[in-house]
């Protein structure tokens, strides 16, 4: 309750303070006025334009903005809108698969930030089968080409939907009465991917008109974006300590009993029974076909002045079909590698070596179908007189997508190997056989009893919104009351459902049955440390793989009942909110801002299955499913006090109660296992949302015309912050058929956090056609329990140089940020070391209308290494490649 007497005695001073300033500013406000009415106009283009319209939305916010502005129609600085928004202090992007998907504000989880479009949510569905559907936006959807300007809102405005604790994007695309009577924007491109040595036909077209009069306009626009990606890494799933060689497994197999571990090798590991060594290692090929069509319509009517009608469409058709295939040493295998263990070398509680005889090698190799669809339709209808005015708008917007089909083949090998990880994290890692059996595909065979499976895991999102918002309009210092309702429905779920492919049933087979080849040369370029044998290692061809699998006759059918994961997989989550607030904006020349408060209902019902007490949850007939109802009310006041210091100096000054509602999946039902590691994870539906305690204060010196330097200070007292937490629990084991005892992570509200930090930003034009962007972030995030927030980097910083004259535009960006934590996976804490990012673009503009744009894109291939602990205990290193883009620029 401190912080709402605080926000209720600070609209008090603010209303008293301002009534007091009015007469006082008017007079220097005059002159202000004056003054710019007699300076020379300055026509600006280009990187120069756009920079003066985000600092001219920034200095006119009524509360702490960053902006991203568009250069022109249809030409939005990056090829991807996350990765634009580094360029905002305190955001940070996570490029796992090479391009910016999820984005950090202040040093909070993607999942703790709001994405809008136009004021509102898009429904979206993630395409990666270990995601599911959460709260965050994968902004690799989101076509730049529509894009106007971007706003991140870093401190809240009752007005504004909740939902965020870091801060809210909100996404404006363009408008056909605002631009002039006739526009036709086009592009034509060419994506290269020097890693996947493959190219690709990019375009996207823009075409808006309105009548003379300006009463009517219409907007259309298409995007088509191609990337054909390959990702090459080194992977380890899980970790497990070294007396699991010593018979402290389930299979209480021992290699010092064995005889394969004797003499220093059974001294060595009697003596360091906890050092942690990688489950499994190996080499990760992984290729993508990406394909996204955007397609938008607007249209516009404006009968009279007071009154604009919107009409929006927006469409989203993406293909993310994968193939998969991981080549690994299982040395953590309790049946086949628990007893193998011939050496190993221990260096400060790690395995940095150890030497295996015929122990278990695998191939899993998985093609998977993967698609998004989201369609949006919107209206809106707004008045605005001179005392008054009214906003109504609504809308629908659906998603579907995911997996819809993998095919899943594992092959086995028995051979003698060493894993060494000693050299990381400069070296990740290496294997090394006996013999090349990772040239030798008729070395891998599928098993006798379990070969793989069919497994299908579509989602759906849904919105439907409707609100009203009623202002009056006043001369004084009190400029403005608004007040409003919001209702919204979203409903999001999964379905999960696969079957197990017996090899007795005829999927014996070895690898090289299936069209196998050669890596191409380049593979694993870049990485230190690596063999030959992991170099030259076979893949096999994926169409090869499914023709088969779907060839066999009496193909088995996926059943969510099929086994336990599978079950416990299919959730749903209905979600209704209703919201209503009132805002009070004011004005005293000098000094302005507003204050309010918002109140939001929000009722919950989480469904899914539940093994029923004492089943062996291995049939239909053990599941129930269960729905869990819950609801909880919040009251969130805030407060945004703007101050002209100076002519060209504000300060700023924000407080606020926010909330942030955990992820869809993490309120579920929902778990997974794996039988031979015993360990899994879940959801919880007991939980409730984040709240927090925001202050925010920036100083901002317009120093020169489109010049500014800022500083942030920034602090977040959190409460029933979410953290995943490993437990034991029993559940059946279908491989052992018998019910065992799992380490299983699940979400809880695990008490209290705080985020704490500051930003530096400076952005100017100099002469001679040059400028700079540059900023810097401290941000220092941690649970009460000392423990890691997730995606928070304590350091984050990017430089921006540009120059631009005449027909000549050339732009360079580096992005750096410190290593960061992501959450529990296997009971492990998983970081990901500090990464760099430089891109750089060149444009010749031949006439007005016509240009020619270069870009380079990540032209250092960044490597996105993730670790479990410690960078001496690798769990994914990745590297992407570089890009080269080509583009042709129409705009008239």
């Amino acid at each position: 309750m401190g912080i709402r007497a605080l926000l209720i005695g600070t609209a008090s001073s603010v209303a008293l303070f301002a009534s007091a300033a009015h007469a006082q500013s008017q007079g220097a406000d005059a002159a202000q006025t004056a003054e710019s009415q007699d300076g020379d106009e300055i026509v600006v283009t280009g990187f120069r334009a756009s920079l003066a319209q985000s600092i001219e939305t920034k200095r006119n916010a009524n509360a702490i903005v960053d902006s991203i502005t568009a250069e022109d129609v249809g030409k939005f600085p990056n090829t991807n809108v996350a990765e634009a928004l580094t360029l905002v202090p305190g955001v940070t992007v996570d490029r796992q698969f090479g391009q910016g998907e999820k984005v950090s504000i202040l040093g909070t989880d993607p999942a703790l930030n709001r994405t809008l479009l136009n004021g509102q949510t898009v429904a979206s569905a993630d395409w990666f089968i270990l995601d599911n559907p959460g709260r965050t936006f994968n902004y690799a959807l989101l076509a730049p080409q529509l894009v106007n300007r971007v706003d991140v809102y870093k401190s809240p405005e009752p007005r504004i939907d909740e939902g965020s604790i870091g801060g809210t994007v909100n996404v404006l695309t363009r408008k056909p009465l605002e631009l002039k009577n006739f526009v036709v924007a086009s592009s034509l491109g060419y994506l290269y991917n020097d890693r996947s040595e493959k190219g690709d036909i990019q375009g996207s077209a823009l075409v808006s008109w309105r009548n003379d009069s300006g009463t009517f306009g219409l907007l259309g626009s298409f995007q088509r974006s191609k990337d054909q990606l390959r990702r090459d890494g080194l992977e380890a799933y899980g970790t497990i300590s070294a007396n699991f060689w010593n018979g402290v497994n389930d299979a209480g197999t021992s290699s010092i009993t064995t005889g394969n571990c004797t003499g220093t090798c059974a001294t060595t590991l009697t003596a360091n029974p906890n050092a942690k060594f990688p489950n499994a290692f190996g080499t990760s090929y992984f290729a993508q076909d990406r394909e996204r069509l955007t397609y938008s319509a607007t249209a516009q009517w404006k009968p009279v002045d007071q009154l604009t009608v919107t009409a929006d469409w927006l469409r989203i058709d993406a293909t993310y079909d994968n193939l998969n295939q991981s080549m690994y040493a299982f040395p953590g295998n309790v049946w086949n590698s628990a007893g193998s263990l011939t050496g190993l070398t221990v260096d400060n509680g790690v395995v940095t070596k150890a030497t295996f005889h015929n122990a278990l090698s695998v191939l899993d190799a998985q093609y998977r179908v993967a698609e998004m669809h989201s369609q949006t339709f919107h209206g809106q209808i707004g008045w605005d007189d001179v005392k008054w005015d009214l906003n109504v708008e609504g809308g629908i917007s659906d998603a579907d997508g995911g997996t819809k089909k993998q095919v899943f083949l594992e092959f086995l090998n028995w051979a003698d190997y060493t894993v060494d990880i000693s050299g990381a994290p400069g070296k990740p890692g290496s294997i090394s056989y006996g013999s090349n059996v990772l040239g030798n595909p008729a070395a891998f065979v599928t098993d006798s009893g379990w070969s793989g499976n069919l497994v299908d895991k579509p989602t759906t999102d849904k919105e439907r919104y409707a609100q009203a918002d009623f202002g009056l309009k006043f001369d004084g210092v009190l400029k403005r009351i608004q007040v409003g309702y919001k209702y919204r429905k979203h409903e999001t779920g999964q379905e999960y459902e696969g079957v197990a492919l017996a090899g007795a049933n005829g999927f014996t087979q070895p690898a090289s049955a299936f069209n196998t080849s050669t890596v191409a040369d380049n593979y694993l370029t870049g990485f230190d440390g690596i063999n030959d044998q992991m170099a030259g290692r076979f893949i096999i061809d994926g169409n090869s793989m499914v023709d088969y699998v779907q060839g066999r006759p009496n193909l088995p059918t996926p059943s969510k009942f099929a086994a336990s994961e599978f079950t416990a997989g299919n959730w749903d989550i209905k979600e209704q909110i209703h919201a209503a607030y009132a805002q009070a904006n004011f004005d005293a020349g000098g000094f302005r801002g507003n204050f309010g408060v918002r109140y939001v209902h929000t009722s919950t019902d989480s469904a899914g299955y539940v093994c029923k007490p004492g089943a062996t949850c291995n049939a239909q007939a053990d599941w129930v499913w269960q729905t869990t109802k819950s609801s909880y009310d919040n009251v969130l006041p805030s407060v945004n006090i703007i101050a002209d210091v100076k002519k060209d100096l504000i300060f700023r000054f924000a407080a606020a109660q926010v909330i942030a509602r955990p992820n869809y999946a993490d309120e579920t039902n929902y778990f997974w296992l794996s039988d031979q590691i015993l360990t899994g994870g879940g959801g919880n539906p007991d939980l409730k949302p984040y709240k927090s305690n925001n202050f925010n204060a920036s100083l901002e010196w317009y120093l020169a015309p489109h010049a500014i330097l800022s500083g942030e200070v920034f602090y977040k007292d959190i409460s029933n912050y979410i953290l995943t937490q490993t437990a034991p629990e029993q559940h059946f084991n279908a491989s052992q058929n018998m019910v065992t005892t799992y380490q299983i992570s699940r979400p809880f509200n695990a008490g209290s956090a705080e985020v704490k930090g500051f930003a530096i930003a400076y952005q100017q034009s100099l002469p001679f056609g040059l400028g700079l962007l540059a900023n810097y972030t401290y941000s220092d995030g941690h649970a009460s329990t000392g423990a890691d927030l997730p995606y928070n980097s304590r350091h984050q910083a990017s430089l921006s140089p540009f120059f631009e004259s005449g027909p000549v535009a050339l732009r360079a960006t580096y992005t750096w940020r410190s290593k960061y934590f992501t959450g529990v996976d296997r009971g492990d804490q998983m970081y990901v070391r500090d990464t760099a990012n430089v891109d750089v673009s060149a444009t010749y503009n031949f006439t007005k209308e016509i240009g020619l744009t270069l870009s380079g894109m990540n032209l250092t291939d960044s490597q996105y290494y993730a670790y479990a602990n410690t960078p001496r205990l690798p769990r994914g290193i990745y590297k992407t490649g570089r890009k080269a883009l080509a583009t042709i620029n129409v705009n008239f």
